[in-house]
């Protein structure tokens, strides 16, 4: 537990930061955008822009919380329940999806089932059809492409929550006659509800927040990530401060709901039996069927990331009107680790990357303690404020970030940021401040106190005690959670996008530029790369995660 005056030491420095760099931005632009006639101008009608953009985000993100939830659920439920071919080979795969950056995602499925993909040409070729037999496009392209993203959460929840569950009382509601049916409806998901619950509000709020998808594939569709972009970029700059606060105010009041949620404590069961393990599927119709079945998901998981490695090594200007590149070449990587002007967004988003992340972790760890292991009065407000973050989408922190810093300010340091190399990792850091508050507070909720009260009582101080006991046993968890801020700021498009300059174009906006320029070759490199680099965060985070289980 800190002294109060380390605690007010740290406190101080802390809630300047969320006060300067998150609270005030947002008002800035809520008191920009938030006026009669803008709201009259934008909300007025049911035909208006506004309203089309609000139904369109609100109904995709209702309509990805049912059929991602269904997908996720059913996964986590078959994976719990039942042994079957190609099992153990789903578990590993099902949470893939995580590993492909949103624009290299919404890429591969452009390219894979849009209008011109090769999915769609392939079978109008083989079946001689005068045109395409189906394409992704508009509302339902989105919808599909959120699915894919987002199902995850509801997988990772749910499988977490059975990982918790008394296999016996299944067993037992089976043994007392229950279907089934009745078993999952009265048995398994009342236990279940607070996970299903907080994948529901955490995938309502990603997909609210979704800027990539819409973006590519929604055509004129409006949606509010994509209006307060083009707002933006035309620039009607109040316009879109008004779109963004209708929106940031949805996803606040989600985010609240999130927080305050019953139930958040993992499944528990009075019940010592152990139950039996997965039934294996006995039936060969039913085994074939559930085989069929798995393929067919695992084709649904693969198949976006094989075509981005696939048109890695495209010939630049060589793929035209064929249904698959005919030429291939890996000029496309020699070119990204040998000519400076290629690599360029590589060194740039890593610069940036690294530069966010590194205040993320000391900003992160001393929000962290103080939250945590102070007693000092207002803790409550500076974790609402650390998490804030979480429910603005970045289109609406980048414009934030536009309207404070358009003009020199002592938040600035008397310089105007708008139009400079620093908007953009400043943006990476405010967005990415509730993964490393919430990766330290965990490693230190975990942490026994026992070990700082022994360390006193050999003599040490306060310093000593933190440098060579509290923070050897936290920092794995702390790393790891850097770890994914990094990865993700790599990765960013949406902030990138608003405010980068030519000078410090990270690798996300090169990509965009190079799908622009249909050179896909390019553009596939630098995802795979995107996505070598999550993987391997991943796999590390993993690792240090089982150390700090083992600390």
């Amino acid at each position: 537990m800190l002294s109060r005056r380390a605690g007010l030491l740290l406190a101080i420095p802390v809630a300047v930061i969320l006060a300067a760099y998150v609270l005030w931005p947002s008002v800035d632009t809520i008191s920009l955008g938030f006026n009669e006639a803008n709201l009259g101008r934008l909300f007025g009608g049911w035909r208006s822009a506004g309203v089309r953009a609000l139904v369109n985000s609100v109904g995709i993100s209702l309509g990805t919380v049912a059929l991602g939830g269904i997908l996720g659920t059913g996964l986590a439920w078959a994976f719990f329940r039942f042994d079957f071919p190609l099992r153990r080979t789903l578990q590993v795969s099902a949470a893939l999806p995580l590993a492909l950056p949103p624009l290299v995602g919404v890429m591969a499925f452009l390219f894979l089932y849009g209008e011109s993909g090769m999915l769609p040409r392939g079978l109008q070729a083989l079946f001689g059809l005068e045109a395409v037999p189906f394409a992704f496009e508009g509302r339902a392209a989105v919808l599909i492409v959120h699915v894919y993203a987002f199902y995850v959460f509801f997988y990772l929840f749910v499988s977490a929550a059975l990982a918790d569950l008394d296999r016996s009382l299944l067993d037992a509601s089976a043994d007392l006659g229950a279907s089934g049916w009745a078993t999952f409806r009265r048995v398994l998901l009342p236990l279940l509800r607070p996970a299903l619950v907080g994948a529901a509000l955490l995938v309502f709020m990603l997909s609210m927040a979704s800027f990539t998808a819409p973006l590519l594939f929604a055509g004129d569709e409006p949606f509010m990530t994509t209006q307060i972009y083009q707002f933006k970029t035309n620039g009607f700059l109040d316009r879109s401060a008004t779109v963004a606060v209708v929106l940031t105010s949805i996803c606040f009041i989600f985010l609240l709901l999130l927080e305050l949620r019953p139930g958040r404590t993992r499944i528990g069961t009075t019940s010592k039996g152990a139950g039996r393990a997965a039934t294996p599927i006995a039936s060969g119709w039913a085994r074939a069927a559930a085989g069929g079945l798995a393929m067919l998901f695992l084709l649904f998981v693969f198949l976006p990331i094989a075509t981005v490695v696939l048109l890695s090594f495209v010939q630049e200007g060589s793929w035209t009107t064929q249904i698959l590149p005919d030429q291939y070449t890996t000029a496309n990587y020699g070119a990204l680790f040998s000519q400076s002007d290629v690599f360029e967004p590589v060194r740039n988003s890593l610069w940036m990357a690294a530069l966010s992340t590194a205040a993320n972790l000391v900003f992160g760890l001393a929000a962290a303690l103080v939250i945590t292991k102070s007693r000092i009065p207002g803790r409550g407000l500076l974790r609402v404020l650390a998490l804030l973050p979480f429910a603005i989408p970045g289109t609406v922190i980048a414009l934030n970030l536009i309207v404070t810093f358009d003009e020199a300010s002592v938040l600035s340091g008397g310089a105007v940021l708008v139009g400079t190399v620093w908007l953009v990792p400043l943006a990476y850091f405010v967005r990415h401040i509730p993964l490393v508050v919430r990766a330290a507070q965990a490693a230190l909720e975990s942490y026994d106190d026992r070990l700082s009260e022994a360390s006193s009582d050999l003599g040490a101080g306060a310093w000593t005690t933190f440098r060579r006991v509290v923070l050897p046993v936290i920092l794995p968890g702390v790393i790891a959670g850097a770890l994914l801020t990094f990865v993700t700021a790599l990765g960013e498009f949406v902030s990138s996008i608003m405010l980068y300059v030519y000078g410090n174009r990270p690798i996300s906006v090169e990509l965009f530029a190079q799908l622009r320029l249909y050179d896909f070759g390019a553009a596939a490199a630098y995802g795979v790369l995107l996505m070598v680099l999550v993987i391997g965060a991943v796999a590390l985070t993993r690792r240090l995660g089982t150390r700090a289980a083992w600390a």
